[in-house]
């Protein structure tokens, strides 16, 4: 596998696009810390040690690598791009519009990007003022914290923090297109890893102080094992074989081949932990702004607040499995393939093309979804048996979302890089 790598920085365009990817990588690093306009530096770093966060504004935080309760320029991070793509891929089955241009190709999808890139900054303006507004009282943003995080809290000061905000998820989307159009494996993905990989270190050596040495050392074999279980049940697929009949057009002859279908287990990828993980910190976002003290106020913070409480254990799992089955309806049509199979002439082996076939298809990720969603749940409850085992933060470093993304990227990068190898006839590095 060394060898390997040698060969791809012996390859001189792919070594430099590994180069450029890396510089990109420690440029967003770089605008991670570096602090917003208004911010006091002093004061965010005191309450980031008395502080523990790792509910309300834990999964932004772990999108934005820990720069969000920073409060720094590239304090919001990947994420309102992420909810944006997920907004327009919604509306793709919504809006006849944007299904239009789903089928219009290589120019449908530039104008769907730019839609998404527009749905980004309006969505940025929107989550940094959510996040100045909590962060100008002290203690709303970090509990427990009288320190006051922005001494200035005149209007032309928050505007300016704004913009700035604003502009830094601008400069985000701008360095992930960099990465796919001049680097290596796609850009956006690339920045997820960078964010989520940059605070392993950090975490693991927390547990090592907090808990001592055992419990770092059955936390790091957890931990391996479990990236061991993703890449297993990532890489895993039911394959449906479909033939292709011979036509005779003129003197030549064409069809006859066969392929597959490949069905992943886990076809839906890490949205559904994402979106339970949002749907259930909404509750906790009511209270956390309303200041209510009614029963329902007082049921949601002892129930749905805690991460090792068994209601919310519950709700989440239930969650993941119904958005399991959801995201994999709307992104897999049976009947579209199966119109698909019949026009070009392919069939599934002892079924009949059209109704029969999609009826088939339906039947059988129907089937392969229910072991991938009970997976999704059991990896996204790992980070909960840690609160519980270790007293971790929900933020543990082996976490169902982190693992789940910081794998899936890595698999999806080794196989370019492989592919790039291949085209120069060299052996690759997955073997």
């Amino acid at each position: 596998m060394l060898s390997a790598f040698g060969k791809a920085f012996r390859t001189p365009d792919l070594r430099k696009k590994i180069f450029f990817t890396l510089a990109i990588m420690g440029l967003f690093r770089f605008g991670s810390i570096v602090p917003t306009p208004g911010v006091s530096y002093k004061n965010v770093q005191l309450c980031l040690k008395q502080a523990n966060n790792g509910g309300l504004f834990g999964l932004i935080n772990l999108f934005s690598g820990g720069a969000l309760l920073q409060l720094s320029v590239f304090a919001l991070g990947i994420m309102p791009y992420i909810t944006s793509s997920i907004i327009v891929q919604l509306l793709t089955v919504v809006i006849p519009r944007f299904e239009a241009l789903k089928k219009e190709g290589q120019s449908g999808t530039a104008k769907r990007t730019q839609y998404t890139r527009y749905l980004t900054i309006g969505l940025a303006i929107l989550q940094s003022t959510a996040l100045i507004a909590v962060a100008r009282t002290p203690g709303r943003l970090f509990s427990g914290c009288a320190s006051a995080i922005i001494p200035d809290t005149s209007w032309p000061r928050i505007l300016t923090m704004v913009a700035v905000m604003t502009a830094g998820t601008s400069v985000i989307m701008w360095l992930g297109e960099l990465i796919t159009d001049r680097g290596i494996g796609n850009g956006m993905s690339i920045l997820i890893f960078t964010s989520i990989a940059a605070r392993f270190p950090t975490q693991l050596w927390s547990i090592k102080l907090q808990k001592g040495l055992f419990a770092f050392l059955f936390v790091t074999a957890v931990g391996i094992l479990t990236i061991a279980a993703v890449v297993f049940v990532e890489q895993a697929q039911r394959r449906i074989p479909v033939q292709y009949a011979k036509r005779q057009v003129g003197r030549q002859s064409y069809g006859g081949t066969s392929t597959y279908i490949p069905i992943k287990v886990n076809q839906s990828g890490v949205i559904p932990v994402i979106f339970a993980s949002s749907l259930l910190y909404i509750p906790s976002l009511i209270v956390n702004f309303s200041g209510s003290s009614a029963k329902w106020a007082v049921w949601i913070q002892q129930n749905l607040v805690k991460g090792d409480h068994p209601i919310y254990i519950a709700l989440y799992a239930t969650l993941i499995i119904f958005f399991t089955y959801f995201y994999v309806a709307i992104t897999f049509n049976p009947d579209e393939v199966a119109d698909n199979m019949k026009q070009y002439g392919g069939f599934i082996p002892g079924i009949r093309s059209g109704r029969p076939t999609a009826e088939y298809l339906q039947y059988v990720l129907s089937r392969i979804t229910a072991p991938g969603a009970l997976y999704l749940a059991v990896i996204a409850i790992i980070p909960i048996i840690a609160l519980v085992l270790f007293g971790a933060t929900q933020n543990f470093p082996f976490g169902g979302t982190a693992i789940l993304i910081v794998v899936g990227v890595g698999l999806d990068t080794a196989k370019q890089i492989e592919s790039q190898l291949q085209q120069r006839s060299y052996e690759g590095f997955l073997r």
